[in-house]
């Protein structure tokens, strides 16, 4: 007779070539394993694990997926660091299936933007404000030809509009605030593609509202920069509310035609 309180639970053993990911993965993170430092190679890894080389195959698989390996040639393979818009990405994706709501995207990006425009007018650097610069001109044309009537304009628009809040945050050179803001504004600048075509000025407030952020970072001005984008983000919520979207349904229904949260600008 079984014990109260004690069902029946079939457990899952985990197939080998996971728990070669999950020791390899284990050695990198405690750095045992430092990135640019070369794997032996599958003969050897399956020596080492007592394990056949598809087992191996398969976990080091898994790895490169996950980005914490890269093949630096097809027979050598090296420790990496996984780029970040690779981990945004990864996790807009769950933030998706938790159907977070504008509201909560919003919410927080109230808090984490206007830190990253203070940082930015702190520590951007010419180059760094190159970019910014070539942005702002790209979407100032875009906005342009939306105003044209360019059937493809807003998908532009939202592209820059993203890249743009990036490149802010990659200017504070603080990559905790990166990771951590990054995927909330792919998803939440999304919807900017929503909003277009109901609220046709916006993107011209977004002209205005990106090139005085860009001259309080250019003048290392960190008071005025967070101001501006204080009021850039407000001025979001209130565009939507104007254009009558909903802020307490997940996000991701609302954007059209498919926009992928993250997607670069056209070349």
């Amino acid at each position: 007779m079984a014990a109260m309180g004690l069902d029946a639970k079939p457990l899952q053993v985990a197939h080998a070539y996971q728990m070669v990911s999950a020791e390899l993965e284990a050695r990198i993170l405690d750095g045992r394993l430092r990135p640019g430092e070369q794997l032996p190679g599958e003969v050897e890894m399956a020596s080492l694990f007592g394990v056949n080389r598809s087992t191996i195959r398969e976990g080091i698989r898994k790895l490169e997926t996950e980005g914490l390996v890269r093949r630096a040639s097809p027979r050598k393979l090296v420790v990496s660091i996984p780029r970040s818009r690779d981990l945004a990405t990864r996790s807009s994706r769950a933030l998706r299936l938790l159907e977070v709501t504008f509201d909560e995207l919003w919410t927080t990006a109230i808090a984490t933007e206007p830190l990253a425009a203070e940082l930015a007018a702190r520590n951007a650097d010419a180059e760094d404000i190159a970019r910014l610069d070539a942005n702002h001109a790209r979407l100032t044309a875009a906005t342009a030809s939306a105003e044209a009537g360019a059937p493809d304009a807003g998908g532009e628009i939202v592209a820059l509009d993203t890249q743009f809040h990036s490149l802010v945050a990659a200017a504070g050179k603080n990559r905790a605030l990166m990771l951590a803001r990054e995927p909330v504004g792919f998803l939440l600048y999304s919807g900017m593609e929503a909003l277009v075509p109901r609220l046709p000025q916006a993107p011209g407030r977004q002209v205005d509202a990106h090139a005085g952020m860009i001259e309080a970072i250019r003048a290392g001005d960190p008071a005025r920069a967070g101001d501006w984008m204080r009021k850039h983000i407000r001025d979001f919520r209130r565009g939507y509310e104007m254009a009558g979207l909903p802020m307490d349904v997940p996000i991701a229904p609302l954007v059209p035609g498919g926009a992928r949260p993250g997607a670069e600008p056209k070349a």
